[in-house]
């Protein structure tokens, strides 16, 4: 895989650069149900649905092969908030005492 096939993938799905699992799968099944023959009498797009399950086959394959950090600093890059609580936790302005 490519990074250009990967790139032409969420752009099929309509994703920027973070998504969850759950909204890859949940979005995959929309695109389908879109473009199904059987879809509300629209007659669907086989052409298109081979289109998104090629994408998601390479989103899929990126995501299993992805090697999760679980170092500090990822942590609060994808957990803003705790960052945040971390930074300012004990300063008098926000309430420590």
């Amino acid at each position: 895989m490519r990074y250009a096939d990967l790139v032409r993938a969420l752009e099929i799905f309509g994703f920027s650069d973070r998504v969850t699992l759950r909204e890859i799968k949940a979005r995959h099944r929309e695109l389908v149900r879109r473009h199904h023959p059987d879809s509300a009498g629209r007659g669907g797009d086989p052409e298109q649905i081979r289109l998104v399950n090629a994408a998601y086959g390479i989103i899929r394959e990126y995501a299993e092969n992805y090697r999760f950090s679980f170092a500090e600093e990822e942590f609060y890059e994808q957990n803003p908030d705790e960052r945040l609580r971390m930074q300012f936790a004990d300063a008098p302005l926000w309430g420590s005492k």
